[in-house]
């Protein structure tokens, strides 16, 4: 593969020792994977496009541009999922009306107390319409970082029979990379997509695909895991059947 997003972050030192040590190594691809969108909410995307000093002014989680260029990537990974009949899962995060259970997430931030709220008085932990989940789909709501932490993310996945996951969503350095951890330690083979992930930060974003990259999951562009999934045999799992859900609160 040629040059990485993150190769402009490292010194000549880091990258002598990454080839050094044997990180890095391409591992080998799941036989059953799951699609997963992490968090790609109206407060971590804001309801449309626009640079990420204007967005984080109404929503303080915002990733600006960079979560529209993503998004689109996402939709076409979603698309052929549910084409193959490969199970699509979402995370997205929920609280309390009056921030209690927020915890540890109010001790970093000087705008936690914020309502995330849109313009049109949506909760901003509704999935963007672009990629909206759909009556076959699963949604997992969470409170911290991770999607294992605390949810049946882990226990759908063996009810699915999984043995891997492909990850997209935001942010990079937080969720995201919370999950591929979590994923990690309970042996699901990872694969994370590039370009299909994104965060407020640039070095962030970048470093954290490089330590992904390096350790726990392979790092690819869209382009490669639409291939893989394209020769993937189709309708191999026993995915929810969908009949009468209304996908206007399938994830409520």
């Amino acid at each position: 593969m040629t040059e990485r997003i993150w190769d402009k972050f490292l010194t000549e030192q880091d990258k002598a020792v990454f080839k050094a040590s044997g990180y890095g190594a391409l591992a080998s691809w799941g036989k059953r994977p799951a699609l997963l969108v992490i968090d790609v909410s109206y407060a971590f995307a804001g309801e449309s496009a626009m640079p990420i000093m204007e967005a984080i002014k109404k929503w303080r989680t915002a990733c600006g541009q960079d979560a529209w260029e993503a998004i689109p990537v996402i939709g076409k990974l979603i698309g052929t999922c549910r084409d193959k009949g490969i199970p699509v899962i979402y995370t997205t995060g929920t609280s309390r009306s009056d921030g209690w259970t927020s915890g540890s997430w109010s001790w970093k931030n000087g705008r936690r107390k914020e309502a995330p709220t849109t313009a049109h008085g949506l909760d901003g932990n509704v999935i963007v319409k672009e990629i909206e989940p759909g009556p076959r789909d699963l949604v997992v709501r969470k409170e911290k970082p991770s999607g294992f932490y605390g949810t049946p993310l882990e226990s759908y996945l063996q009810l699915l029979g999984c043995d891997s996951v492909i990850v997209t969503g935001t942010t990079t350095s937080g969720c995201v990379r919370a999950t591929v951890l979590d994923a990690f330690s309970l042996n699901f083979r990872t694969t994370v997509v590039e370009d299909g992930c994104f965060d407020r930060s640039q070095a962030s974003h970048a470093i954290n695909l490089c330590d992904m990259n390096a350790k726990y999951a392979n790092v690819l562009p869209s382009r490669t895991v639409l291939d893989h999934l394209a020769s993937y045999p189709a309708h191999q799992f026993d995915l929810p059947s969908g009949a009468g859900v209304d996908t206007s609160c399938v994830w409520y």
